[in-house]
């Protein structure tokens, strides 16, 4: 499939993803890609922003594409799934993936059984409803990607070629694991920056982004480039007294950070007790102050 036009690729879906990946398809298509959803009046929206067809109903999409992307809630995928299964002749033919990032390709199993070639190919990326932008980013994106089988295993690689993106392969009993880990990364990073804006408010700051924004940055990039090593501060140095006088204004000022910074701190403390970087004297120190009260 590399190197070739896609005839017309279907979207099961009108949200976010299902819009950005119908916008990256369509580089590639010969013809608009179809969309369908269960609400007639979100798949024309969505259609009409990404330059897509709508498709009445789901069997009709079925009947016309032989590449298709389901791209809906985790929650609604088994659901669609077995609606599409369903339809005569649901799989034959084609190729049908889902853009789940929780689940493999297990959960298409009622359309292999009914002759597809299935698989799960999940961009690891955010989506913020900017379609355009979203499809430039998927060039030099990661997509992981899980395959009912060797041969669909390769399609689904086909398709992230398609959309310049690195595929990389995931396990169907560590799809979990991956998307755990990529919540705990973005997710839980965003909540970590949220916490930190409203203790520097506390302490005056009339501008928390600006103040925070280079460290930060600088920590993110030494992080992704060399690991634990980039890690700086008290915790490291085993600075018990800061890491107190910390605990004690955030209990008196900025109570609501307290059980985050110390999850984090304790977690921080465990990473150096692996790579064996503090003096024992300051372990114990600091595992007696960061112990859950």
């Amino acid at each position: 499939m590399t190197g070739l036009r896609l005839h017309q690729p279907g979207v099961v879906g009108t949200g976010r993803v299902a819009q950005a990946l119908a916008l990256a398809l369509a580089q590639h298509s010969l013809r608009p890609p179809m969309m369908w959803g269960r609400s007639p009046e979100r798949t024309a929206g969505a259609a009409t922003a990404v330059g897509a067809v709508t498709a009445p109903a789901v069997d009709h999409l079925m009947a016309e594409c032989n590449v298709i992307a389901i791209a809906v809630a985790d929650d609604a995928l088994a659901d669609i799934v077995g609606d599409m299964a369903a339809i005569s002749s649901a799989g034959r033919g084609r190729f049908i993936f889902h853009v789940s990032g929780r689940s493999g390709a297990a959960i298409l199993e009622p359309l292999r059984v009914a002759g597809a070639r299935t698989a799960a190919i999940h961009p690891a990326m955010t989506f913020t409803g900017d379609p355009q932008a979203e499809a430039r980013r998927m060039a030099g994106a990661r997509f992981a990607v899980t395959g009912s089988a060797p041969e669909a295993t390769e399609q689904a690689k086909n398709i992230v070629a398609l959309l310049g993106g690195v595929a990389v392969e995931i396990a169907e009993d560590r799809r979990a694991l991956y998307h755990a880990a990529l919540c705990h990364a973005s997710n839980h990073l965003v909540t970590l920056i949220t916490g930190a804006s409203h203790a520097l408010e506390d302490a005056g700051v009339d501008d928390p982004a600006a103040l925070l924004a280079p460290l930060v940055r600088a920590a993110l990039e030494n992080g992704l480039a060399i690991g634990f090593a980039g890690l700086s501060g008290p915790l490291l140095r085993g600075d018990a007294r800061t890491i107190g006088d910390h605990l004690d204004t955030l209990a008196a000022h900025s109570p609501d950070l307290l059980p985050a910074y110390r999850a984090m701190a304790r977690a921080t403390l465990d990473e150096l007790k692996r790579a064996g970087n503090l003096p024992s004297d300051r372990l114990t120190a600091l595992d007696s102050l960061l112990a859950v009260p």
